[in-house]
């Protein structure tokens, strides 16, 4: 039987289980998960937080983390500013990159979420404010997120992945992981 993992991966930590960069280490997936043949499935930016699925099972792997199979990703974003309704319309009809259209999203604004605190905490500006956003894809372009929201005028000053279909962080702090049966969820 296949292992499945859902990890919380910490702000600052390398969605690795190795350094490949000579200089001051980082922090990878080896100093949290101490288990063998499990890889993620995808990948989750150093300076974002949140769920990571990682599996032994190349073909669950590639059906968790290709977008061609459309599996959600949602995330808590909190941005600058305050996007109103023309903003999340933009996100939610897709957003023109560089590298092209993004798919439709879902994008609505949120209350602040119940989270830990990120260490380091963000950058604060008081004559800027900031709000929260929910943001669900089905695709995984290299910072996507990130540049979604600067693309309409909101950068993101700290990224939380909170669900991949029907996984969820609901119950894992900062650094932590459980073994889940591994059968995809639909989502």
């Amino acid at each position: 039987m296949a292992r499945l993992i859902l990890f919380n991966k910490p702000f600052g930590v390398l969605s690795q289980f190795t350094e490949e960069r000579s200089g001051a280490p980082r922090p990878t997936l080896a100093d949290f998960i101490d288990l063998t043949g499990v890889y993620p499935a995808g990948r989750l930016d150093f300076d974002s937080e949140g769920l990571m699925v990682l599996c032994d099972d190349g073909r669950l792997q590639a059906r968790i983390a290709d977008p061609r199979f459309k599996l959600a990703k949602s995330y808590l974003v909190q941005v600058e500013g305050e996007p109103d309704e023309a903003a999340l319309g933009q996100l939610r009809a897709g957003v023109r990159l560089k590298d092209g259209l993004t798919r439709r999203a879902e994008a609505r604004a949120i209350a602040a979420p119940s989270l830990w605190p990120r260490d380091p905490p963000i950058r604060v500006r008081k004559s800027i404010p900031d709000s929260w956003i929910e943001l669900t894809i089905e695709e995984g372009r290299n910072r996507q997120v990130r540049r979604m929201t600067a693309a309409v005028g909101h950068p993101t000053l700290r990224l939380v992945r909170w669900a991949i279909g029907a996984w969820s962080l609901d119950g894992l702090a900062p650094g932590e992981w459980r073994e889940v049966p591994a059968v995809l969820p639909p989502g």
